[in-house]
């Protein structure tokens, strides 16, 4: 027997000379998806997009630093697309994208969002709903997304494997970032496995046993 299709696929697409894990995830149902920060390189992007067969519905942005949506803005007039996200306390990120990107000799163009979310929101990609949960302390408006029959989430530069988001950025701050880390993602379920904004996937629950800023242990 042939098993079934999962509602949703994801394929991970590393971009930008960072390597920020850019997703590519789709409803298998429609075939309709969305690229969930999409820094740069977007010759690849539209690739992956042809390869699959997936129809870009939109583009979801998880906060403003140019790694993950300098080429947000370009991507979706090209294509016709609405973006969705952040949550609008990291306007100042995103208006800052054209002098952000000389800096670090990237490509990078400002943008305004069709829709800024916020903690409680919901964005569908064809027949998927996503959650939206508010998580600063990276960036004051960084958002994450979550797909709850997937046990599936898109985490940004909030954690990672064995690490957390970097709090030295303008209105960062550590103790919102664990905040938001413990209260937002730890109750969505140890089962979780999430896509980082760079490196390699993981579950929360690896990371309450293990990681050594976030973990239980670290914390009691």
């Amino acid at each position: 027997m042939t098993q079934p299709q999962p509602p949703m696929r994801v394929a991970i697409l590393p971009v930008t000379p960072l390597q920020q894990n850019c997703s590519l995830i789709w409803c298998t149902a429609t075939m309709k998806g969305a690229l969930v920060d999409p820094g740069g390189d977007l010759d690849k992007l539209k690739a992956a997009l042809a390869k699959t067969g997936v129809t870009l519905e939109k583009v979801l942005v998880t906060h403003g630093h140019l790694d993950h949506c300098g080429m947000a803005g370009e991507l979706a007039r090209e294509l016709g697309v609405p973006i969705e996200g952040p949550h609008e306390e990291d306007r100042f990120w995103i208006a800052q994208l054209d002098d952000d990107g000389p800096r670090w000799n990237m490509e990078a163009h400002s943008f305004e969002p069709d829709r800024w979310l916020d903690n409680g929101d919901q964005v569908t990609v064809g027949d998927l709903t996503l959650d939206v949960y508010h998580c600063p302390g990276h960036t004051p408006g960084h958002v994450v997304f979550h797909h709850a029959p997937s046990r599936f989430a898109m985490v940004g530069d909030v954690l990672f494997q064995g690490s957390i988001g970097r709090t030295d950025f303008p209105r960062g701050d550590l103790q919102t970032l664990l905040d938001s880390i413990t209260g937002r993602l730890w109750p969505l379920g140890d089962e979780t496995t999430f896509v980082p904004g760079h490196g390699p996937i993981s579950t929360f629950g690896d990371e309450r046993r293990s990681n050594p800023f976030v973990g239980d242990a670290a914390l009691a």
